[in-house]
């Protein structure tokens, strides 16, 4: 897994003290070294959004959460259903997986290579009942399967092939919960198409309310009925309460968002024993004050206060949260960073754009390399003070750099 002292290699390509330089800046900083170099090594991806280019956006999601369920399967190895915490070392990951010379490894830290193992690939969507239809190229109009064959390879390591039938005997009588955006739900349905692959009878997995998978739905939770073991998903997008606007506010807000208090349905996250979060991509402009939503705090409107500052008092909250409210002796909590978007090229709030061209077809992929780097130092501090609590940080941007 991460750990302190194996991101050197990942992070050297951001900056932890600014973002990319803007037009007329006497000085690059690296990140914008980095970018630079970025686009020098891919194209810039044409306007408009073809079925093409959508088709490859959901490609491009499903293969980074298919390596970040992998991730999780490494530290499901390593720790669920052996009883205790049993960490090695505090920092990010309680744990590393060591590389060359007996050095950790950060498996985030890699490349999209071609894979000629001659295996059969962990799924298909087009055979997993829980893969939204926007993910399943086959029946979207692909002809080809070729970009089923690609795997993830560490650079200064290598992992093991997932396991299904392994990982559903360490996940035995377990409760897993995602809690998050779009691309938590991503990954929370790769994570269950590929433990369906370790299931002798598909019958005894179904969605526990009967829901059919969908963005619309708050809340779903698919049972493996063979094992104990259920797997949720929560849509949270901020993490903390929305809430309609106070009596007598001003007529340009419409809505709030309690950034000293977590959403409501965080009730129901606690009695579970894997707790993955994430949240990020809708603290922008366009998804917030566009929209009439501002911050509150108390009984007090904070309308002067900045996203970035806003995001940072809703980590806040979701990390004294967790240390008030979660059995840490029972749960394992990760946070998963900041990732390219998905939702094309147009007007973030001064976000810094990068349109990348896969070496197959078109995909756009959208990067706010500011919001990324004072995330990751947030929560690395956060983890670095808290390591008790803190079992991982999923590494997920740099799985966006191929």
């Amino acid at each position: 897994m991460v750990s302190p002292g194996s991101n050197r290699g990942g992070l050297s390509r951001v900056s932890t003290r600014g973002g990319v330089a803007g037009p007329g800046s006497p000085r690059a900083s690296p990140a914008a070294t980095a970018f630079a170099a970025l686009r020098r090594r891919w194209r810039w991806a044409p306007p408009g959004s073809s079925t093409l280019e959508r088709a490859a956006r959901a490609f491009l999601l499903a293969s980074a959460a298919l390596v970040l369920s992998c991730a999780l399967y490494l530290y499901v190895l390593r720790y669920v259903g052996r009883g205790g915490r049993a960490f090695a070392a505090a920092g990010f990951v309680g744990d590393a997986v060591l590389g060359l010379g007996g050095e950790p490894c950060d498996v985030f830290d890699g490349a999209w290579v071609p894979d000629d193992t001659g295996l059969r690939p962990l799924y298909n969507s087009s055979g997993c009942p829980f893969a939204e239809r926007g993910f399943d190229c086959l029946a979207n109009g692909r002809n080809d399967t070729g970009y089923l064959k690609w795997r993830w390879k560490p650079r200064r390591c290598g992992v093991p092939r997932f396991a299904a039938r392994t990982a559903l005997e360490r996940l035995r009588g377990k409760r897993v919960v995602f809690v998050g955006d779009s691309m938590s739900r991503s990954q929370w349905e790769s994570f269950i198409c590929m433990l369906m692959a370790g299931v002798d009878d598909p019958r005894t997995v179904f969605e526990v309310n009967g829901n059919e998978i969908t963005k619309t739905i708050r809340h779903l939770a698919v049972r493996f009925a063979s094992h104990g073991l259920t797997v949720e998903f929560f849509r949270s997008v901020f993490l903390v309460q929305e809430h309609p606007a106070p009596r007598h506010a001003p007529k340009r807000v419409k809505s709030t968002l309690r950034l000293d208090r977590m959403d409501n349905f965080s009730r129901k996250w606690v009695n579970s024993d894997v707790l993955i979060f994430n949240t990020g991509h809708w603290w922008t402009p366009t998804k917030l004050f566009d929209t009439g939503c501002y911050f509150q705090a108390g009984r007090s409107l904070k309308l002067g206060t900045s996203i970035d500052a806003g995001f940072r008092m809703a980590l806040e909250t979701w990390a004294s949260w967790v240390q008030k409210r979660v059995d840490l002796n029972r749960t394992h909590v990760f946070f998963r960073t900041y990732e390219p978007s998905h939702w094309g090229l147009a007007k973030h709030g001064g976000l810094n754009f990068l349109a990348a061209q896969s070496t197959r077809t078109y995909c756009i992929v959208i990067f706010d390399i500011t919001r990324y780097t004072r995330e990751l130092t947030y929560v690395r501090d956060k983890a670095a003070a808290a390591a008790r609590w803190f079992t991982g940080l999923l590494h997920s941007f740099l799985l966006f750099d191929f």
